[in-house]
Protein backbone atom coordinates (compact mmCIF):
# COMPACT_ATOMS: atom_id res chain seq x y z
CA UNK A 1 0.00 0.00 0.00
CA UNK A 2 1.13 3.23 -1.21
CA UNK A 3 1.33 6.08 1.61
CA UNK A 4 -0.82 8.98 -0.47
CA UNK A 5 -1.54 10.11 2.83
CA UNK A 6 0.24 10.79 6.29
CA UNK A 7 -0.73 10.75 9.72
CA UNK A 8 0.13 14.63 9.61
CA UNK A 9 -2.75 15.19 7.13
CA UNK A 10 -5.22 12.76 9.12
CA UNK A 11 -4.06 15.27 12.55
CA UNK A 12 -4.99 18.38 10.22
CA UNK A 13 -8.03 17.26 8.79
CA UNK A 14 -9.33 16.35 12.17
CA UNK A 15 -8.39 20.05 13.34
CA UNK A 16 -10.16 21.09 10.95
CA UNK A 17 -13.36 19.53 11.93
CA UNK A 18 -12.94 20.18 15.02
CA UNK A 19 -12.04 16.38 16.20
CA UNK A 20 -10.09 15.38 18.87
CA UNK A 21 -8.44 11.67 17.79
CA UNK A 22 -6.05 9.87 19.62
CA UNK A 23 -3.07 8.27 18.56
CA UNK A 24 -4.53 4.95 17.88
CA UNK A 25 -7.48 6.74 15.80
CA UNK A 26 -5.02 8.71 14.09
CA UNK A 27 -3.16 5.82 13.18
CA UNK A 28 -6.02 3.35 12.21
CA UNK A 29 -7.63 6.47 9.99
CA UNK A 30 -4.11 7.17 8.09
CA UNK A 31 -4.21 3.34 7.05
CA UNK A 32 -8.13 3.60 5.96
CA UNK A 33 -7.48 6.42 4.26
CA UNK A 34 -4.69 5.35 2.60
CA UNK A 35 -6.66 2.01 1.60
CA UNK A 36 -9.09 3.78 -0.02
CA UNK A 37 -6.88 5.99 -1.84
CA UNK A 38 -5.27 3.00 -3.00
CA UNK A 39 -8.73 1.87 -4.48
CA UNK A 40 -9.68 4.56 -6.02
CA UNK A 41 -5.94 4.67 -7.87
CA UNK A 42 -7.00 1.47 -8.68
CA UNK A 43 -10.39 2.43 -10.47
CA UNK A 44 -9.07 5.48 -12.04
CA UNK A 45 -6.70 3.24 -13.57
CA UNK A 46 -9.37 0.79 -15.25
CA UNK A 47 -9.30 1.26 -19.03
CA UNK A 48 -13.08 1.67 -19.77
CA UNK A 49 -12.49 3.04 -23.58
CA UNK A 50 -14.81 0.40 -25.05
CA UNK A 51 -17.26 0.53 -22.15
CA UNK A 52 -20.71 2.79 -23.40
CA UNK A 53 -21.96 5.78 -21.00
CA UNK A 54 -25.13 4.27 -18.98
CA UNK A 55 -27.18 6.23 -17.02
CA UNK A 56 -28.66 3.45 -14.87
CA UNK A 57 -26.30 -0.21 -14.52
CA UNK A 58 -29.66 -1.95 -15.35
CA UNK A 59 -32.35 -1.83 -17.76
CA UNK A 60 -35.40 0.20 -16.18
CA UNK A 61 -38.79 -0.77 -17.35
CA UNK A 62 -41.99 0.86 -16.22
CA UNK A 63 -43.56 -1.49 -13.73
CA UNK A 64 -47.20 0.13 -13.25
CA UNK A 65 -50.09 -2.27 -12.94
CA UNK A 66 -53.27 -2.34 -15.28
CA UNK A 67 -56.09 -0.71 -13.29
CA UNK A 68 -58.87 -2.81 -12.71
CA UNK A 69 -62.05 -1.78 -10.84
CA UNK A 70 -61.93 -4.09 -7.38
CA UNK A 71 -64.13 -4.36 -4.47
CA UNK A 72 -64.70 -1.01 -2.49
CA UNK A 73 -65.69 -0.13 0.75
CA UNK A 74 -69.18 1.25 1.40
CA UNK A 75 -69.10 5.13 2.03
CA UNK A 76 -72.48 4.93 4.13
CA UNK A 77 -70.54 2.38 6.45
CA UNK A 78 -67.19 3.98 6.66
CA UNK A 79 -68.61 7.17 7.80
CA UNK A 80 -70.87 5.69 10.23
CA UNK A 81 -67.80 4.27 12.24
CA UNK A 82 -66.38 8.19 11.95
CA UNK A 83 -66.76 10.60 15.01
CA UNK A 84 -68.02 13.07 13.15
CA UNK A 85 -69.17 13.56 9.42
CA UNK A 86 -70.05 16.56 7.30
CA UNK A 87 -72.04 16.38 3.91
CA UNK A 88 -70.57 12.88 3.61
CA UNK A 89 -67.27 13.30 4.49
CA UNK A 90 -65.00 12.95 7.91
CA UNK A 91 -64.96 16.25 10.02
CA UNK A 92 -61.39 16.55 11.87
CA UNK A 93 -60.91 19.84 13.91
CA UNK A 94 -59.09 22.36 12.62
CA UNK A 95 -55.06 22.86 12.94
CA UNK A 96 -54.38 25.85 12.28
CA UNK A 97 -57.12 28.08 13.87
CA UNK A 98 -60.18 28.83 13.17
CA UNK A 99 -59.93 30.30 9.66
CA UNK A 100 -58.84 28.41 6.34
Amino acid sequence: MTSRITADDVVHVARLARLSLTDDEVTTFTDQLAAVLDHAADVEALSIDDVPPMIHPWPLRNVMRPDEVGATLDRDEVLAHAPATEEGQFRVPAILGDEP
